[in-house]
């Protein structure tokens, strides 16, 4: 007894870790990518832009059958996601054809849905639902630390070091992350497993569960605005509308990741201590007004504190669906749950870019915020609806709320 207790609380630090080192890598490799295309490949805009969607579409293919797949192989599958992006990047810097980079990339993408499924349900599965609130929330912050880190490095490697350096440093950091986790994870494998699901139709049951497919569309909405407006769009209109230099731009984008740096565990703990809806539903709606606002804002020092609290109340929320899911659904089907969130937040990543851009196009650079804020909104409605809803079944049911 007393060496599973060890088990659980060495798991976390152990998943903690991995994911700091893992996001490292790949924090440094996104600056560098498109510097790295255009000398390797003479590549245009439209050859960069194809490398996040057939990585993201390989995250998407891949996050349900690694639900399914940890019923089964358990967590030495993240070593397996490890390893595989390792190989990756090494064949990466040796392939002189676009199209094989193109598809290395994609098979990058399985091995990071391997690696987050298994992170993320390894987390929400180790700790009491009291505290998986928190859990959930130092995980994404592990991975928020490690990216911004990895960024900020990125360029001085390509630039000091070489143009294959980022791919090879990112390549160190899974396979230091792969032994990390390594010995958990055979620990894990030896350990007498926890009951398992039978179900074949198990996601079925999983998304009949109130409250989990609301989930997953929230999801997906928040990784939409935060890809397809704060990334993409936000600098364009620091640049355009507000007539702000670069950088000042990467100051005001930067605080953003400061402010969800800041708001991470406090969302988490939280939603531990008030409930899931409780922390969500303001959560959602100040995140809209907050979103409305910047877009009817000019100056510069106005724009940096909105920057800073929208990226607190995106990290505020942030936790708060995958933390509820995991609640919803039996521990046998957690596996399959979180498969289900990751693929619904995939889904927001490359639809979100393609719609929040169209519409800016159309209409103008402040419609994406105006209507994320719509979006936010109307989500906080229907998590309203839920919670009351939730809240009769158990006073009929005579359960817990």
């Amino acid at each position: 007894m007393t060496s599973a207790v060890r088990q659980q609380q060495r798991a976390p630090i152990a998943v903690l870790a991995a994911a700091f080192l893992f996001n490292l890598g790949q924090g440094v490799l996104r600056p560098s990518m498109p510097l790295y295309l255009q000398r390797t490949f003479s590549a245009n805009y439209r050859m960069v832009t194809l490398i996040p969607v057939v990585f993201g579409a390989g995250k998407w293919i891949a996050n349900l059958p690694t639900g399914y797949l940890l019923d089964s192989l358990g967590r030495p599958l993240m070593v397996a996601g490890l390893t595989l992006i390792a190989l990756i990047d090494v064949l990466s810097v040796m392939t002189s054809r676009f199209d094989v980079f193109l598809g290395l990339r994609a098979l990058g993408g399985l091995g990071w849905a391997t690696f987050a499924t298994v992170a993320t349900t390894a987390t929400v599965s180790g700790p009491e639902p009291q505290r998986r609130g928190r859990a959930i929330s130092l995980l994404l912050t592990s991975e928020t630390l490690g990216l911004l880190l990895g960024s900020a490095a990125g360029g001085w490697l390509y630039q000091g070091i070489g143009v294959a350096s980022p791919f090879l440093f990112e390549a160190a950091c899974m396979v230091v992350a792969a032994l990390t986790v390594l010995h958990w994870a055979s620990l894990a494998a030896a350990t007498p497993s926890r009951q398992r699901s039978q179900d074949r139709r198990a996601l079925s049951t999983v998304l009949r569960t109130p409250g989990v497919i609301l989930m997953g569309v929230t999801t997906a909405l928040l990784t939409a605005i935060q890809v397809g407006v704060l990334v993409f769009l936000f600098p364009l209109y620091l640049l355009t509308h507000a007539g702000l230099g670069p950088k000042a731009v990467g100051t005001v984008v930067s605080l953003s990741v400061l402010g969800r740096l800041m708001a991470l565990w406090l969302g988490g703990t939280l939603s531990d201590r008030w409930g899931r809806m409780p922390v969500l539903i303001p959560g959602l709606l100040v995140y809209a007004l907050l979103l409305a606002g910047t877009s009817r804002l000019t100056g510069p020092i106005l724009l940096g504190v909105c920057s800073l609290a929208i990226g607190a109340t995106a990290g505020f929320v942030a936790a708060v669906p995958t933390a509820l899911t995991s609640d919803q659904v039996a521990p046998p089907l957690q596996g399959i749950a979180i498969g289900w969130i990751r693929t619904m937040s995939d889904s927001g990543q490359i639809v979100g870019p393609l719609v929040m851009g169209a519409l800016a196009d159309a209409v103008d650079l402040s419609a994406p915020f105006l209507m994320g804020a719509a979006l936010l909104t109307g989500t906080a409605w229907e998590c309203r609806r839920q919670a009351r809803a939730t809240a009769a079944a158990n006073a009929e049911g005579g359960g817990d709320p």
